[in-house]
Parts: C-alpha cells; sequence; structure tokens
C-alpha cells in the first residue's frame, strides 16, 4: 500500500494532506524518512512525528444525505459536513459528491482502493436519482436525456431515464461529471428544483430518514467490489 494511502487508512490525515505530511519530513517507516512513492507492507513500523500509526479497520458506511450538508470531510465556511453525521471511528470519507442541496445514497469508506474504482468513469457505475423539476417533461425530453444530451464539456452517455409522476423523472446513470443530472435537465428544458438520488451502485436509502446511515453487510461490500473488479 502507498504511504499516503496507508496514512489515510490510519486516519491521520486525506490522501493530499499525507502527502504535505511526507514532504514536510514528518513521516518515517521502519526509521528512514518516507518518500512519496515508499510503499508500506503488513511488517513495516509507520511514525508520524515520532509517534506510530496503524492501520483502521475498514469501514463502509451508507448515509442518507440530508440538504444542507456538504459532501466533505472539512469545509471552510464551517457549514455541516457528511462525515459530522457518522461514526467518527474508524474515520471514513465519502466516496464522490453530492450538491449541498442533493439528498440521498451516499457512501462512505476508508478502503481506499474500493472507493477510486467506484468513483472512476471507466467502471461506470449506476447512480439513481430522482428529480423534481420546472414544467412536466415530455417523450422528446425523456428521449434526448437516454440518447445523449449535448453539455459544455460534450455530450452525456445514454441513460435511463422515466417519468414517476407530473414534473419529477427518474435519471439512472453511468456517468459522474460534476452537476450532471442538473445540467441534463436544464439542456432539454426542464431545471431541477429537487434531486434526491435513490440509490448508489446498487445500495438504496429505503429505510433511512435524512441523515441516518447503516453500516454495509458483508455480502454488499463483496457485491461493490465485485461491481468494479476490486481485489
Amino acid at each position: 500500500m502507498r504511504l499516503n494511502a496507508y496514512l489515510a487508512r490510519a486516519g491521520v490525515a486525506s490522501r493530499r494532506g499525507a502527502d504535505e505530511l511526507i514532504k514536510a519530513g514528518r513521516v518515517r517507516v521502519n526509521g528512514e524518512p518516507g518518500q512519496l512513492n515508499t510503499f508500506v507492507a503488513a511488517a513495516d513500523r509507520v511514525e508520524v512525528d515520532g509517534r506510530e500509526v496503524a492501520k483502521q479497520r475498514l469501514a463502509y458506511v451508507l448515509l442518507n444525505k440530508p440538504a444542507g450538508v456538504v459532501t466533505t470531510a472539512r469545509d471552510p465556511q464551517r457549514r455541516p459536513t457528511v462525515v459530522q453525521l457518522v461514526p467518527q471511528e474508524p474515520r471514513v470519507v465519502p466516496v464522490g459528491r453530492l450538491d449541498a442541496d442533493t439528498t440521498g445514497a451516499l457512501l462512505l469508506t476508508n478502503d481506499g482502493p474500493l472507493a477510486h474504482r467506484l468513483a472512476h468513469p471507466r467502471y461506470g457505475v449506476e447512480k439513481t436519482y430522482v428529480a423534481d423539476v420546472e414544467g412536466d417533461p415530455d417523450e422528446d425530453a425523456l428521449r434526448r436525456l437516454r440518447e445523449g444530451v449535448e453539455l459544455d464539456d460534450g455530450v452525456t452517455a445514454p441513460a435511463r431515464a422515466r417519468r414517476l409522476a407530473r414534473g419529477r423523472v427518474e435519471l439512472v446513470l453511468h456517468e459522474g461529471r460534476k452537476h450532471q443530472v442538473k445540467r441534463m435537465l436544464e439542456a432539454v428544458g426542464h431545471p431541477v428544483r429537487r434531486l434526491h438520488r435513490s440509490a448508489y451502485a446498487g445500495l438504496t436509502v429505503d429505510g433511512l430518514e435524512p441523515g441516518g446511515w447503516r453500516v454495509l453487510e458483508r455480502a454488499e461490500v463483496d457485491a461493490l467490489r465485485g461491481a468494479v473488479n476490486a481485489p
């Protein structure tokens, strides 16, 4: 495991923060200064500022993110963050992002390799959104969503789209561009008024109140690993 990932897994800092600690010479591996390309094996001793650190146990938490909470570990504006809503030990971080006003399924974990694959576009993790929109999308708008919409960063991949009720649609995506659902719906003439992610990689928030969370079952973790061919 790369040293920055080890430190993140130990709850010392994010990977970026760990890189800064390493560059500052505050990290030693088996008594020698750690480097950005240092790999850590199970028997290695890692110290930060002279204190030994150890990997935390792996944890996987599904949160029903409420509105008004930001998807980050820390916020300079001191807004509430998703990590404040879940257990503090072991330390977990969000996989991907949801806008502050978007609610729904958010996975948090300290399993860096799995999180990286889940967030990587090449694995096409499925995300289901329910959007309340202005107006009432007709079949032509739904067809455009299904076939791909021209955005400023290119045409979106085909999606599944269906009308749930007047002014309410469901979109199933395999991409994760910034503000993608909002931009797609605005592009077909139906700006989003409220957005909820009802499922992520097959995990739903059924039974979870806003702000509620649960630890994933072993079978669910195995299914996530299988979906992205994670070791």
